[in-house]
């Protein structure tokens, strides 16, 4: 599991750029718990390990290929999401998105942690989720 979480920092810090953008569910000022249920993504530009600016994107989880399209015209690589049913994380994978799923908690301390590139579990995965955190992009069986 930490391996799986690891390659989002591994990317940040193999990219060799110092901007990003990542696409996070929402709900609140939390990680939405359910991708499938969520309406609305913050996209986080990342500079030099900081958040440095933000914005939201609304979209029908219903239609997964769709949102892949717009993070894509967006140039945003990444989605950290909470739970995602094996549909979605399929086109999403397939759409070239690094999909970081299962994660849980405050958004602000989420972001703060991947832009540092420190590993997101086993502190933000959903409590009873470690085993179904997927292995190389790939959705849980």
């Amino acid at each position: 599991m930490d391996d799986y979480l690891k390659q989002s920092a591994v990317y940040w810090q193999t990219s060799k750029v110092e901007t990003i953008k990542v696409a996070v569910t929402v709900w609140e000022e939390r990680i939405s718990p359910v991708f499938d249920a969520s309406r609305r993504l913050l996209i986080a530009k990342i500079e030099n390990a900081r958040v440095t600016d933000r914005s939201y994107v609304f979209f029908d989880p219903g239609w997964p290929a769709d949102m892949v399209k717009t993070l894509a015209m967006l140039d945003v690589p990444v989605l950290i999401c909470g739970a995602v049913s094996q549909a979605p994380a399929t086109t999403i994978v397939a759409g070239g998105i690094t999909l970081i799923p299962f994660i849980a908690g405050e958004v602000d301390r989420v972001l703060e942690a991947y832009a540092k590139g420190d590993s997101l579990a086993p502190t933000y995965v959903m409590p009873g989720c470690a085993s179904r955190v997927p292995k190389g992009g790939q959705p849980a069986s």
